[in-house]
């Protein structure tokens, strides 16, 4: 097993090349740009594409070409860039086409910044491009997890026919760690019911299309594709469970904010705060089950995040608002610290 010290943008890259992406379609936006650099010397030596758009909305527009064809294909940008390639990702949905699509976040909105953010949280869970839709969302909190959550995306969105997101942020973006590049065999999906591959009178011909000007039959395709969307649901779903045993504080967090929490958490066991720690590793489907089972002796929730509180509203839905959430955060690109969450637990803990 190959084990590397690389920056977090370079080995979402690498990831992707070993994981089978055969097109790369990008545009540089802080604080990504080092993922699309690399790819741009990586792609036509391992036999793929890299093509750099005049545009964000040009590169996710070739994404769904490239995916209609069954390849596994690929993007990446940071949070206003998503934003601009929001209705190209409603287009893939709703073509039933599978693609994989980064965001490095920063802080918004507007331009915002370029420090780290988790301030996308509700457009990928919620309303990242017109319709009715979702695609798959996972949230590493590590160098060595962006690297297997570019495989696992990859092998989900073919699985499911539909588009997957890996929201990270501009602190794991940047940051060096140790990563491991284990052999992959990438999971072969059939694709030749569907994909654009030429007939040559062999088959029927494969239309790759969004638009259905008939009103009960766009109704029809919205009812299968959330009927899929149950599936998913039920299969696919994960957190990590930390001292949740017996705690009286659970601290909800994800991504790079989550390190941050888990040192607060051990430092007031340290004080004997029953603290435990609830980490979504997919924020949808959420993982409801794992998040009962963390909670269930629980007496308050505390949700702790890189933005103004954007993944409370889950909380509160998967505890059916049996228990109180609160709230800490910092946003605008200032990453809290674990002296700062420790305080908050301290407070609901009722320590001085």
């Amino acid at each position: 097993m190959e084990r590397k010290l690389m920056k977090g943008n370079e080995a979402l890259a690498e990831a992707a090349i070993r994981a089978g992406c055969k097109c790369f379609f990008g545009y540089p936006i802080t604080p990504q740009t080092e993922l699309a650099a690399y790819m741009a010397k990586r792609m036509n030596k391992s036999g793929g594409v890299f093509l750099q758009a005049e545009s964000e909305i040009a590169a996710i527009n070739m994404v769904l070409g490239a995916a209609s064809t069954g390849v596994r294909a690929m993007t990446s940008s940071s949070s206003p860039g998503i934003s601009l390639k929001s209705e190209g990702i409603s287009y893939i949905a709703g073509s039933d086409l599978p693609a994989v699509i980064i965001n490095v976040q920063r802080g918004g909105p507007g331009l915002g910044g370029i420090q780290p953010s988790q301030s996308d949280y509700w457009q990928a869970t919620r309303a990242l491009g017109h319709g009715d839709f979702h695609l798959i969302v996972f949230a590493p909190a590590s160098v060595q997890e962006m690297v297997d959550c570019v495989v696992k995306a990859f092998e989900k969105a073919d699985q499911y026919r539909m588009p997957a997101m890996i929201l990270a942020d501009g602190l794991l973006g940047q940051m060096m760690e140790p990563v491991e590049f284990p052999e992959i065999s990438a999971t072969t999906v059939d694709k030749s019911s569907w994909a654009a591959t030429g007939h040559k009178n062999s088959r029927e011909h494969h239309i790759i299309n969004s638009l259905y000007l008939k009103p009960d039959e766009l109704e029809k395709s919205v009812i299968e594709r959330f009927k899929r969307y149950e599936v998913v649901k039920q299969e696919l779903h994960d957190a990590e469970l930390y001292n949740t045993e017996d705690c009286d504080i659970l601290v909800c967090s994800y991504g790079a904010a989550a390190r941050v929490a888990k040192s607060a958490v051990n430092s007031a066991r340290a004080m004997g705060i029953k603290a435990g720690l609830f980490r979504p590793k997919t924020l949808w489907p959420f993982p409801v089950q794992e998040l009962q089972e963390a909670s269930k002796n629980a007496k308050v929730l505390l949700s702790v995040e890189m933005s103004m509180g954007q993944m409370v509203d889950d909380l509160k839905l998967a505890t059916n608002c049996d228990i109180p959430v609160e709230f800490y955060g910092r946003t605008g690109g200032v990453i809290p610290t674990p002296a700062e969450v420790l305080e908050q637990i301290k407070k609901l803990g009722g320590v001085k």
